[in-house]
């Protein structure tokens, strides 16, 4: 995928007010679906992601979801510029973070900023659009229960997507089973529809040059916070230190040890729907660990 150099730089300029010319242009790592580079001109650089035109939409969500996230001042994020689509490629221009090594502290302000961005909150869980995790479409209609919105936007539409793709009956009845004991495993607890990053994983935080967390690539939704932090569970690449700066900042309920392993169902299954291989007998193992607990 190409993209003309004078119309980006000019767009930039435009969305910035500020001149912007292209000196140079480096490919750079942006993940198994988009192509990246990192533009330069004088002293300003920008991060560029390219798709085909159908992922217009996809970058326009990940734009606001950025947006939404810099807006609860509690985490750094990269600011996005500006997306759209010329000459039938999508783009997304984000700012430029430069990374760099942990502090001794690092790992602590983690913990205690992800706290502080799950307490922005709202009344309805959802979002105001639906988004992506990874290439999978994300729904986001808004609902008054977790519940029923973790059963229907979550569990059971990665449970059809999987059907499609050939999981089979085994696992769309074990799910059923699950979805229709959903409850059970909440009691009373009631969690808040929490600001999440949505796609938590240690591939999408890194430090900056300071030593502070930045996160990117989010899948933005309102729900329990419960969900990020199985998430940085389910592939590792989190401290003890993290965990336990959060639960300091936010004690997680008693009963968080056996909603995570729902919560890491859906990212398994999404999992399975990018890449099938052996995701398929791992949700099912793990449907089967849950409908133990019934």
């Amino acid at each position: 995928m190409e993209i003309s150099r004078e119309k980006i730089a000019e767009i930039i300029s435009t969305s910035t007010a500020r001149p912007f010319a292209i000196d140079s242009t480096r490919a750079v790592g942006g993940g198994c679906i988009n192509s990246a580079y990192l533009l330069e001109g004088g002293n300003t650089r920008y991060f560029l992601k390219l798709n085909r035109a159908e992922g217009l939409e996809m970058f326009s969500a990940e734009a606001e979801g950025l947006a939404e996230m810099e807006a609860s001042g509690a985490i750094r994020v990269p600011h996005p510029v500006c997306s759209g689509s010329i000459d039938g490629t999508a783009y997304l221009v984000m700012e430029h973070i430069a990374f760099g090594s942990a502090r001794s502290d690092s790992a602590r302000c983690l913990g205690q900023q992800l706290a502080a961005m799950h307490r922005h909150s709202r009344e309805q869980f959802g979002w105001h659009r639906d988004n992506t995790i990874g290439s999978t479409p994300q729904s986001n209609d808004s609902m008054d229960n977790w519940v029923d919105f973790y059963r229907e936007r979550r569990l059971l539409f990665q449970v059809e997507l999987a059907v499609r793709r050939g999981a089979g009956g085994g696992l769309e009845r074990k799910a059923d089973r699950l979805a229709t004991s959903l409850g059970q495993f909440f009691g009373d607890y009631q969690p808040a529809a929490s600001l999440l990053h949505g796609d938590l994983w240690s591939g999408n935080y890194a430090l900056d040059m300071n030593g502070a967390p930045v996160l990117f690539d989010p899948a933005v939704y309102f729900g329990d916070r419960e969900a990020d932090v199985a998430m940085t569970e389910l592939f590792g690449g989190f401290s003890s230190e993290f965990y336990a700066a959060y639960r300091e900042a936010w004690p997680l309920d008693a009963g968080y040890g056996l909603r995570k392993g729902l919560y890491n169902l859906y990212h398994i299954l999404n999992h399975y729907n990018l890449f099938g291989g052996g995701y398929l007998a791992q949700a099912e193992g793990m449907l089967g660990q849950l409908l133990a607990e019934i």
